[in-house]
């Protein structure tokens, strides 16, 4: 995985991946799942276009469909690129949460 992927890493993929880290999903359940532990509710287009382009970086694969769903699943590498932006996050936050400290009540 190449650092310039993680620039490229959008809302949608990160919510999808975290979705998907509690196992393989269908477009539907991950709709719902997101909303419940995010409060973001992504459109199906949205939704599609993301796992469309996850698929080619290799990081979900989709599995044999079930009565007209496809489920996906995250890939070693997926799991791999949502730990890195985990971490970058926390970062982000970490320092963010200092800054706020240090302007005081301001």
């Amino acid at each position: 995985m190449r650092q310039n992927d993680l620039g490229r890493f959008s809302d949608a993929s990160f919510l999808i991946l975290s979705s998907l880290a509690t196992g393989p999903k269908h477009g539907y359940a991950m709709m719902e799942d997101i909303r419940a532990f995010s409060g973001t509710q992504l459109e199906p287009g949205t939704l599609y276009g993301a796992i469309t382009r996850l698929e080619k970086q290799g990081w979900i694969e989709a599995l044999p469909s079930e009565e007209r769903r496809r489920p996906y699943r995250m890939t070693d590498e997926g799991v791999m690129a949502l730990r890195k932006q985990v971490a970058t996050l926390e970062q982000v936050a970490f320092v963010g949460k200092n800054r706020l400290a240090m302007m005081g009540g301001n």
